[in-house]
């Protein structure tokens, strides 16, 4: 059949829908070849045919993209597409109207979610949103009292994550965030609690499993908003009362997020060399442009004598230098953007300070860790013993399978649905004791 000769809307009929509407290359692919990639895998067959539905109903509702749902009926249900047999499934066994209606809310859903969080089209705008973030954090200082710094350390962390998972949701274990950021495992946990308390992360999913890290999402929380827009317009907000946030005062003067994330998990600065608070310093210097520890104390709110101390052990190591009075980043570590570490100085500052060797001491420690707890559960599965069947109080005989008519008077009054838990129900006939054979062995 010649579609030339059709009408147009006889035409737009037979054309599928995602050639017809606009469906980025991706969710395009997911839609016609399914998850091939097993990005949207679950615990079973359910849970994973649930995230890839709601994966293509956010990619049908993005703005200016939007799909109407029997466009979206039509390409899931309608149609044998590989991505939708979750859907075709769910009709089958809930029917039609049950699937329609069940899709319809899912739409609805990402509808609303892509209007709250915006449009990513790509990698640009999943960095712009990150670089919003890094913004954000970059403009408050951090308290070392209270877990301030460590917080900072967790954020900086998490903000390389979301760069190399292009989006603000990221997976990782305790474990391996404590490595990046250079400190133990409690640490890291507590860490983890205060930011998710303040709002900065959003628990999605607990990891469960051998390869299955948390699942987190990272966000700016409203009230670290609205202090951020108030100390730009002149206005004197309250700190924020988890971490008692203030803005920096000099704009020029801020902790470099992605060069913190650079330095902060070295055996250099681990709690016993240079520490976060050397760390933290080091990421405000600049090669070019001097700070004074007047400056330096605006934008890290350390205490004077701990900058002093920090500064002159930095300048002794070779990773700052003094002039007049101003501190500036050491030519070793200057790189295109700001800070460029030298493995081979900070191996040499690691080793004056007797700190070499922590980082993988604490990275063996945790394989140990993992190790001895996959074994704990497999041994543990392995001594469980299987549960004991229970007796079966209500013999053969009693109940016609089929009909469920009695057939022997002597248990009229008893609940036999469970045959081995009989309940007594006639009213004012004494039940057999527990201990008490059944009728048919008392007879």
């Amino acid at each position: 059949m010649n579609t030339r000769t059709l009408p147009r809307r006889r035409r737009a009929a037979l054309t599928p829908v995602w050639e017809r509407r606009q469906l980025s290359r991706r969710a395009k692919t997911l839609l016609l070849d399914g998850d091939v990639e097993g990005r949207y895998a679950g615990h079973n067959d359910s849970e994973a045919g649930f995230r890839l539905t709601a994966a293509l109903a956010l990619a049908c509702s993005q703005p200016g993209r939007e799909w109407t749902p029997a466009e979206f009926f039509h390409a899931l249900i309608y149609t044998p597409t590989p991505g939708g047999w979750w859907a075709r499934k769910l009709r089958e066994r809930k029917g039609e109207t049950y699937a329609e209606k069940k899709l319809t809310a899912m739409l609805d859903n990402a509808r609303q979610y892509a209007g709250d969080n915006g449009t990513m089209t790509g990698r640009p705008d999943a960095l712009e949103k990150i670089n919003d973030i890094r913004y954000a954090i970059e403009k408050l200082t951090w308290p070392t009292r209270g877990g301030g710094a460590v917080d900072l350390k967790n954020l900086c962390a998490r903000l390389r994550l979301c760069e190399q998972a292009g989006g603000l949701d990221h997976t990782i274990a305790v474990r391996p965030l404590a490595e990046r950021m250079g400190c133990a495992r409690s640490t890291a946990e507590l860490s983890n609690e205060r930011l998710e308390e303040a709002g900065w992360i959003v628990k999605e999913e607990v990891g469960t499993g051998k390869n299955h890290g948390t699942r987190w999402r990272l966000q700016v929380p409203p009230a670290v908003r609205d202090q951020l827009a108030g100390a730009a317009s002149g206005q004197i907000l309250t700190p924020h009362p988890p971490l008692q946030l203030g803005t920096v005062p000099d704009p020029h003067t801020f902790t470099d997020t992605a060069a913190l994330a650079e330095v902060m998990a070295h055996d250099a600065f681990h709690h016993w060399g240079h520490g976060t608070s050397g760390a933290r310093l080091l990421a405000c210097l600049d090669a070019t442009e001097g700070l004074s520890p007047t400056q330096l104390q605006q934008a890290t709110t350390l205490n004077r004598t701990t900058i002093t101390r920090r500064l002159t052990k930095l300048v002794a190591d070779g990773l700052a230098e003094e002039c007049e009075g101003l501190y500036y980043l050491a030519p070793d570590l200057d790189g295109p953007v700001r800070l460029d570490p030298d493995d081979q100085v900070l191996a040499q500052a690691a080793e004056q300070r007797g700190t070499t060797g922590i980082g993988e001491r604490r990275r063996a420690r945790h394989a140990r860790e993992r190790t001895n707890y996959q074994r704990w559960i497999a041994e543990r599965t392995r001594r469980r013993r299987p549960l004991r069947p229970r007796p079966v109080l209500v013999p053969e005989g009693v109940v016609d399978p089929e009909t469920g008519e009695l057939l022997d008077e002597r248990w009229r009054g008893w609940d036999t649905s469970d045959p081995t838990r009989p309940v007594w129900l006639a009213p004012g006939a004494v039940p057999l004791p527990n201990h008490a054979p059944p009728p048919e062995q008392a007879a």
